[in-house]
C-alpha cells in the first residue's frame, strides 16, 4: 500500500509553462512573434468571417432563399384524448395542465394541451385547456361536464360560391368619333 501524502500533486509533464512571443530575437519567438511575415494573417485583426472566399461572392450568398420557416412560431400541443381523461379521471375533478402532469399524462406543465374526442367519456369533468376538438367538447358536454378553452373552437366555415352575377361583361369596343380641333373647323 502506498503512503498517505496529504499534498495532491499533478504529475510531471501535465502542467506545461505557456509560450511566451514577441519578446525578443533571442527567445526564438521574437520579432515575427510566429506569424510568418506580411500578408493578411500576419497583421493584428486579420482575421476573416466564416464562409469567407477572399471577395468572391460566398456560397451562402449565391444559393437563393426559397421558403419560409414558420419555426419560431410554430407551437407543439399534446393531444390526449377523451378515452385517457376517463381513465385518468374521477368523477367531478378538474382536467388543466397542473393536474394532467400531476398524473402523469405530461412531460412538462409547460405544454401546449389539445383534447380530441377519440373514445368515450361518462364522468362529469371540468376541462381547462388550450384547444379542444369539436366532438371532444360535444362528448364532454353531453356527460354533464363544463369546458373552456384558451384559444376559441374554429368553426367549419364554408366559403360563399363566387358570385358572377353582379360582373358586368366586356361589351365590343365600339371606337368614337374623332374629335376635331377649332382650328381644323375654321380652315374647313
Amino acid at each position: 500500500m502506498a503512503e498517505y501524502n496529504p499534498v495532491l500533486n499533478a504529475p510531471e509533464g501535465a502542467n506545461k509553462k505557456k509560450r511566451i512571443i514577441g519578446r525578443g530575437s533571442s527567445s526564438g519567438r521574437g520579432t515575427t512573434a510566429g506569424r510568418g511575415s506580411k500578408g493578411q494573417q500576419s497583421r493584428s485583426g486579420g482575421k476573416t468571417y466564416i464562409g469567407f472566399e477572399g471577395g468572391q461572392m460566398p456560397l451562402y450568398r449565391r444559393l437563393a432563399q426559397k421558403g419560409f420557416s414558420n419555426y419560431p412560431y410554430k407551437k407543439d400541443y399534446i393531444c390526449l384524448n377523451v378515452s385517457d381523461l376517463d381513465a385518468k379521471y374521477a368523477e367531478g375533478e378538474t382536467v388543466d395542465r397542473k393536474t394532467l402532469y400531476a398524473k402523469g399524462m405530461l412531460k412538462s406543465d409547460a405544454s401546449f394541451i389539445k383534447i380530441l374526442g377519440d373514445g368515450s367519456i361518462t364522468k362529469k369533468l371540468t376541462v381547462n385547456v388550450d384547444k379542444m376538438s369539436a366532438s371532444a367538447k360535444e362528448k364532454i358536454e353531453k356527460a354533464g361536464g363544463n369546458v373552456t378553452t384558451k384559444e376559441p373552437l374554429k368553426e367549419n366555415k364554408v366559403k360563399p360560391a363566387k358570385k358572377t352575377a353582379g360582373k358586368t361583361e366586356k361589351k365590343d369596343h365600339v371606337p368614337s368619333a374623332k374629335k376635331t380641333s377649332k382650328k381644323a373647323e375654321e380652315k374647313k
